[in-house]
């Protein structure tokens, strides 16, 4: 009986804590929270960079330093560590190009290039977050760094649409009109359009702007709304295979096995039935 007893545990046990191992995301471990460092700092040193003057040298440092933290945050597996290389290496290169030669048809590219890697950080973070069976700090860093990662990719498709057309956006503050939808400008203007905010200093003019502006609005709700419910999806189901685990299901019994037979020295006590 306790044979039976253990395997019933252990078979119980097993299936539970392999629910509850999460495989990390990254090529080492903490790389998500890596990567959400890296960007944090891009963007709150990006508006004091622009007023240094050796400023923008730093960002495209801190802009490299951001692309190479995303292929260790998510190349945990080597084909997509590779593929992960591949889309880097032309958006690091793409972004120095930009800096030593400033020209319309290079910062195309370069902004091409970032827009590929970006999309394919957030595809990989996106499924791991679906894939994973609990909660943990990197889900949750996995979660921020999308959101973010959200407005820096439409900012991106801002300033390019921006080379391309400069009548795209219209600006009602002279020293924003002066410099255009560039640099921290794209940033202010998506994270404002994510949020939904809408101050209304930026304003999208063209037909393609708007259409921008409007997918970056509905992806930043949606995004928080299937977020949210997926960690509470995981979350209640973290807690029903603890539940699960720690329950030890009673051994069935035989038939008639739930009465107990009289011992012999009961047998002798009663004396034969009447």
């Amino acid at each position: 009986m306790q044979s039976n007893l253990d395997r019933a545990q252990t078979s119980n046990a097993v299936p539970g804590q392999n629910r509850w191992a999460v495989a990390r995301p990254g090529l080492f471990r903490f790389s998500v929270r890596r990567f959400l460092a890296a960007l944090v700092l891009l963007l709150f040193a990006t508006p004091f960079l622009e007023e240094m003057k050796h400023g923008h040298l730093i960002e495209v440092s801190l802009v490299t330093l951001v692309l190479c933290m995303g292929v260790l945050a998510v190349g945990g597996r080597q084909r997509t560590l590779i593929l992960a290389i591949v889309l880097a290496v032309p958006a690091v290169a793409g972004n120095w190009a930009h800096h030593f030669f400033p020209a319309t048809w290079l910062v195309c590219v370069a902004y091409a290039a970032r827009l590929s890697f970006l999309a394919f950080i957030v595809a990989n973070l996106l499924a791991f977050i679906l894939r994973a069976p609990r909660v943990n700090t990197e889900v949750l860093c996995a979660g921020i760094s999308i959101y973010l990662l959200l407005g820096v990719i439409w900012a991106i498709a801002y300033m390019l649409l921006g080379s391309l057309n400069p009548n795209s956006f219209a600006f009602s503050v002279p020293p924003a009109a002066n410099s255009g939808i560039a640099g921290f400008n794209a940033l202010y203007f998506s994270y404002i359009t994510l949020t939904t905010v809408g101050y209304g200093d930026i304003t999208p003019v063209s037909k393609i702007a708007r259409m921008l502006a409007i997918t970056e609005s509905m992806c930043g709700t949606l995004f928080v709304g299937v977020l949210i419910a997926r960690l509470v999806s995981l979350y209640s189901t973290a807690g029903s295979v603890e539940t699960s685990v720690n329950h030890v299901p009673s051994l069935p019994t035989a038939p008639g096995a739930g009465h107990s037979q009289p011992t012999q020295e009961e047998s002798t006590h009663k004396g034969p039935p009447p």
